[in-house]
């Protein structure tokens, strides 16, 4: 897989620019903390079973975060670049999760290790607006996914998921997007030839 040239300085300053700004010295201990990972197409990042130890950060790239039930992979989270996934229970619990996500692209990701984002936060007030707002984008997700198959039709829900979500609306297999919205394939396929 061809290596990506980013710094962890430059993730530093996404991170920044898209929750909270930060001084040099924030920007600092932030980039200290972060951990590049390269992921090959259908590698697993977490497996069920694991303790989730870190927010992730989608850097490029594209990922598929899911359950099983009744024998089947239920899809909970399609995430792509410039996005943050985590097994939210097992991070703040520390048990094992039921969840695995695997990479549907070859990504890269840096990781944000809960105990040392923690550590920073408490000396620095925009890092701790950071960590805030991270957590508060991944409830309002899944706040929004779970109206999205409770309120919405199939028709509206591949709809509002291709406004929400253009990016992961083109790249990931529609099999996993019919999972997402709880739908069979078939349904999905109906509701995609009729006008938007």
């Amino acid at each position: 897989m061809k290596q990506q040239i980013i710094s962890t300085r430059d993730v530093a300053r996404e991170l920044a620019r898209k929750y909270s700004t930060m001084t040099h010295e924030e920007l600092d201990a932030l980039e200290q903390i972060l951990v590049p990972m390269n992921f090959q197409k259908g590698k697993k990042i977490l497996s069920a079973g694991e303790v989730c130890k870190n927010i992730y950060y989608i850097h490029s790239g594209l990922v598929r975060q899911y359950y099983m039930k009744n024998s089947k992979e239920v899809t909970e989270h399609l995430g792509v670049d410039g996005s943050i996934f985590m097994s939210i229970q097992s991070l703040f619990e520390e048990i094992p999760t039921q969840q695995e996500v695997i990479a549907l692209e070859n990504t890269y990701i840096f990781a944000l290790p809960k105990k040392a984002l923690e550590q920073v936060a408490l000396h620095n007030n925009n890092i701790q607006i950071l960590y805030r707002k991270i957590l508060e984008e991944s409830l309002i997700l899944s706040q929004v996914h779970a109206d999205l198959v409770r309120f919405e039709t199939a028709h509206d829900r591949y709809v509002r998921f291709c406004k929400l979500m253009p990016q992961v609306a083109l790249r990931a297999p529609l099999v996993f997007i019919a999972s997402y919205l709880q739908m069979t394939p078939e349904t999905l396929s109906r509701v995609r030839a009729q006008p938007m």
